[in-house]
């Protein structure tokens, strides 16, 4: 019996860049490739406010700020746009001017907003006023994440890097030939892990810089997702989810969790924040909620349709609400039995 049940269906006017649910207010945020920012009532399903062509050419990606309810938004026109997402207005707005922004991160506390362009990664404050910025790095910055609101990783060709913006210094730096295409650190910082160009995911526990790589994905795993507690690392790259185990140990000498429901590539994958259930979305155009144990195996709990191929997955701060969007534009949520 699935646990999941039918809440409401709505459109965006494009392909869907991104979808994230507010804490403070119960908003679901949804971005279209064409510029569009949505605000959906959480319970209804109705749009609070839309603002349309907000960046020209192309949207890339956005950043929720769930401490302050803001939202970033970034595109093709070296423009970040800063949202009031209660009122629908901006808030402020960056012009960088130096190509596409294709990265967006909020510090864990809300007061920083991190933004990656071309080789450079910059950080700004919430009214937009620049406060730092990178040296040029060697390649195109393909991955940026928080490690705690005074630390900011990039991934790029051959290595992660660590910054302090305290004291403006490269603090870390973990090196391995290879493409980055993807980034996910765990939530106390310590594990970081990658997807590959070649089909791998490589991980590194900085504490004691003992690193290793995980092989034999069909595909680059491009979407990877940690738990809240940092021992479940999740990793797409094939129609099966892989879920790796950080406790006893583990994962090295260990038998991941193979998840098998989709019938193509895993598209979207996230952990819910409270308890042990992960979502996974599909180029099928499957959702499936999964339950799990401490060794990362687990089973099927609820399984359900979007209209296409599933672009994101969100969940609820209270994880009772799950939503979808798929790459003709809808949006689907659903509400968790217990």
């Amino acid at each position: 019996m699935s646990i999941l049940r039918d809440n409401w269906t709505a459109n965006v006017d494009d392909y869907p860049i991104s979808c994230s649910w507010a804490n403070k207010i119960n908003t679901l945020m949804v971005s279209d490739v064409s510029g569009g920012i949505f605000a959906f009532d959480g319970e209804s399903g109705n749009i609070i406010w839309e603002s349309t062509n907000n960046h020209d050419n192309a949207l890339l990606t956005t950043s929720l700020n769930y401490l302050d309810d803001l939202l970033a938004s970034s595109g093709q026109d070296g423009k970040i746009l800063i949202w009031d997402i209660k009122e629908g207005n901006i808030f402020s707005e960056v012009n960088l001017d130096d190509g596409w922004i294709e990265h967006l991160s909020w510090s864990p506390n809300g007061e920083l907003l991190a933004a990656s362009c071309s080789r450079n990664a910059y950080i700004f404050d919430k009214h937009g006023v620049q406060k730092w910025k990178s040296e040029s790095h060697g390649s195109t910055i393909s991955a940026i994440a928080w490690s705690n609101s005074d630390e900011l990783a990039t991934a790029c060709y051959g290595k992660v890097s660590f910054f302090n913006m305290s004291s403006n210094t490269v603090v870390q730096k973990l090196e391995w030939q290879g493409s980055l295409v993807s980034m996910e650190l765990s939530q106390d910082g310590d594990i970081v892990a990658c997807g590959s160009q070649d089909n791998t995911v490589h991980f590194w526990r900085r504490s004691s810089g003992q690193d290793s790589m995980m092989s034999g994905y069909p595909g680059k795993p491009s979407s990877l997702a940690f738990d809240s507690t940092g021992k479940l690392l999740a990793t797409s790259g094939s129609s099966v989810i892989t879920v790796w185990s950080f406790n006893d140990g583990g994962p090295e000498g260990t038998r991941p969790g193979q998840l098998e429901h989709h019938t193509e590539f895993i598209s979207s994958l996230a952990f819910a924040p409270k308890g042990n259930r992960l979502a996974s979305g599909s180029r099928d155009g499957s959702v499936a909620v999964w339950g799990l144990t401490n060794n990362g195996h687990g089973k099927m709990i609820g399984s359900a349709l979007a209209a296409d191929q599933v672009t994101n997955i969100a969940w609820s701060k209270d994880s009772r609400k799950l939503a979808a969007t798929d790459s003709q534009g809808s949006v689907k949520t659903w509400r968790l039995k217990s």
